[in-house]
């Protein structure tokens, strides 16, 4: 009979597992895991004493680069030989002594100034006063200190050549724990010194408190990790998979149905974007070509200014397409000084004044204040708020003739704009007017639109964008109402920015 041979059972079979062979296990075990511990341990005081000494120098040179970039900001803020009156004298060293002192104050941090050469010698500044006579009044001449500033201005002397040759940060490292670092003070351009800030951030806590803590789990955790490391792994490997492989399936389910949806909202919206663009470019265009056609040497500085100012709304309305949420800083920002009175007498002269029949249909009445502030909005963000209301009234009103009233108003007292378009058409149906949820009136919700018959496929989009650009990106108040005699008011409230 043919023998079989002994399989891996029988040869374990064959072997007893005494006291002494548990015993050694369990030596090599404890051993290995003690040495583990060890490196571990080794390792992770290694990497946080490295991480502890870059941080504490990253954040000195923060720290020091942020007080130099606030005193830049201040100098930045007040133009050349701008008239500066006692109060404003006053404000500005108390803005200097404000940022000088306020970094004493965290703990870490022991003597701040400003160094400057003048002549053959280095003056240290620590007071508004002072730093105001030497930036703005050029006296060099500076009362001594309270606090004695010799060992920065020793080591500036060294830096000195290098920090003017390369104009970047230098820290100086003293017993690890000390850090000087001087930062380039680069007002409007041109390098005046550098901002000294002598700081001893102290972090060893942290890592210690990490150490320790690493010590008392690691002791803890070393008899759970060898008892239940093997059954832990099959259980949790079954579990997981399972899991994951649900979780797999269900997000691509997800992934698939959100892309449908997204693709889907896209093509809508650009399919809007594209229609309410091309029927306002359209307009513009035709009225670019007609002054194209009509420019003669009388007429040539009118004309380009007119070209100029379609070419520009016209550029920001494709913008507008591509983008779906703009930068703000393309929006508003104190670089746009907008006269919202002049822009209105632009949009209702060369806009809805201008057409090729029905001239006579409707007529505008502008009362302008003329104390009205600038707006700091660009100017054609402004007129794509404006334009679709205007239109609204003309298309909407359903009287001829047609009269809209164009208001403007200043309250000082409240430092708010007002913007009053009216019209004396028929108004707007009152449930239009009712508010949702959010409290947005109806009327600006998409897909709703005031006309009373013809197609509304693309119609309420005008007063939709408005309101969104209004309120959206531009934070102002938009509402309509009507009005007992008749016609329908759209009022748009500006807070006027400090």
């Amino acid at each position: 009979m043919e023998q079989r041979k002994p399989g891996l059972r029988q040869h374990f079979q064959k072997y007893r597992l005494e006291i002494r062979h548990l015993t050694v296990l369990f030596v090599l075990l404890l051993v290995f895991q003690l040495v583990i511990w060890f490196v571990h341990k080794t390792s992770i005081q290694d990497v946080l004493v490295s991480t502890q000494e870059w941080y504490q120098q990253d954040s000195a040179e923060r720290l020091a680069n942020l007080t130099t970039t606030s005193l830049e900001l201040l100098l930045e803020s007040q133009g050349r030989g701008q008239k500066l009156t006692d109060n404003d004298v006053q404000r500005i060293v108390q803005d200097f002594n404000i940022i000088l002192s306020q970094q004493i104050l965290h703990q870490n941090v022991q003597e701040v100034c400003l160094l400057a050469r003048h002549d053959s010698s280095i003056i240290a500044i620590d007071d508004g006063r002072d730093l105001y006579s030497f930036m703005f009044r050029g006296v060099h001449t500076i009362p001594p200190s309270r606090v004695s500033h010799s060992r920065a201005i020793e080591l500036y002397t060294a830096l000195e050549p290098e920090m003017s040759r390369a104009e970047q940060i230098r820290t100086i490292v003293e017993e690890k724990q000390t850090f000087h670092v001087f930062v380039p003070f680069v007002p409007r351009g041109e390098l005046v010194g550098a901002v000294y800030m002598r700081n001893t951030p102290d972090f060893s806590f942290i890592t210690r408190e990490m150490i320790a803590s690493n010590d008392r789990a690691t002791l803890i955790y070393s008899g759970l990790i060898l008892l239940g490391m093997l059954a832990m792994y099959s259980i949790s490997s079954l579990t997981l998979g399972e899991r994951d492989k649900t979780q797999k399936l269900l997000l691509e389910e997800q992934r698939e149905h959100l892309e449908e949806q997204i693709a889907h909202q896209k093509e809508m919206l650009f399919t809007k974007r594209i229609y309410h663009t091309h029927h306002k470019a359209e307009k513009v265009m035709g009225f670019i070509k007609e002054d194209l056609r009509m420019l003669s040497a009388d007429t040539i500085k009118d004309g380009a200014y007119r070209i100029t100012k379609y070419a520009n709304f016209i550029a920001r309305v494709i913008y507008d397409m591509k983008w779906y949420d703009p930068p703000v800083e393309t929006i508003r920002g104190q670089m746009f000084q907008t006269n919202v009175n002049e822009l209105i007498k632009f949009v209702v002269k060369n806009i809805f004044c201008r057409v090729p029949e029905g001239g006579d249909s409707h007529q505008f009445k502008l009362d302008l204040d003329p104390s009205l502030p600038f707006v700091h909005i660009n100017e054609f963000v402004v007129w794509e708020v404006l334009e679709p209301i205007i239109q609204n009234c003309v298309d909407h009103s359903g009287v001829e003739p047609l009269v809209i009233s164009i208001q403007t108003s200043y309250d000082p007292a409240r430092r708010e704009t007002t913007i009053a378009i009216a019209d004396n058409g028929v108004g707007v149906d009152p449930r239009l007017l009712q508010r949702d949820e959010k409290g947005v009136q109806i009327l600006f919700h998409e897909h709703v639109s005031a006309r009373q018959s013809g197609a509304k496929e693309h119609s309420g989009y005008g007063c939709y964008i408005s309101h969104e650009i209004a309120t959206g990106r531009c934070g102002w108040r938009l509402e309509a109402a009507n009005i007992e005699s008749g016609g329908c008011k759209f009022t748009i409230v500006i807070p006027q920015q400090t």
